[in-house]
């Protein structure tokens, strides 16, 4: 019997009631890392769609206001024979604007594109230069003596110039 009341103060008591068992179990702590990190993507993403949405409406809104602006001067221009000639005319300038526009537009693309062309060779040509460089090192650094020693001129050679090249 003493031994029983000694293991029983050892132990933290009687122990729990299978009743006060089920009770703890079922109660939640809250802390769910993988469910905090899904809350929040969840939210970060109806950010984005409420702002994208927001944006949508506002193209709307601007693509209305300038059709509403277009109606009304469609709408003056109907009127008069000599409206129409003058309506002919700016159908000729614009066209011909319109041509010019373009014409600068593709030699602007025609320039940017030959200014990429020439900025890459340039590359190409270093990239090319500084492999055969390595190239002529690299065999200069593995070539050997008749007994199969390394030759140390070359790699006496290299050490100095990396020493020059540090210093300057």
């Amino acid at each position: 019997m003493m031994m029983k009341k000694k293991n029983m103060r050892r132990l933290g008591g009687g122990g729990l009631s299978l009743e006060a068992f089920a009770n703890a179990k079922s109660t939640t702590n809250n802390y769910n890392p993988a469910l905090i990190k899904k809350q929040k993507e969840f939210y970060k993403n109806a950010k984005y769609v409420s702002k994208y949405k927001k944006s949508l409406k506002q193209q709307g809104k601007q693509n209305d206001i300038s059709s509403a602006i277009r109606q009304p001067q469609d709408e003056n221009e109907g009127e008069g024979v000599s409206q129409r000639s003058k309506k002919n005319k700016k159908k000729k300038d614009s066209s011909h604007s319109l041509k010019e526009l373009y014409e600068k537009k593709r030699e602007e693309e025609e320039r940017t594109r030959i200014e990429r062309d020439t900025i890459f060779q340039a590359k190409k040509e270093k990239r090319e230069r500084v492999e055969s460089q390595r190239k002529a090192t690299r065999e200069k650094m593995f070539k050997r003596t008749r007994k199969g020693q390394p030759v140390m001129k070359y790699r006496i050679e290299h050490l100095l110039q990396t020493i020059q090249g540090s210093t300057s």
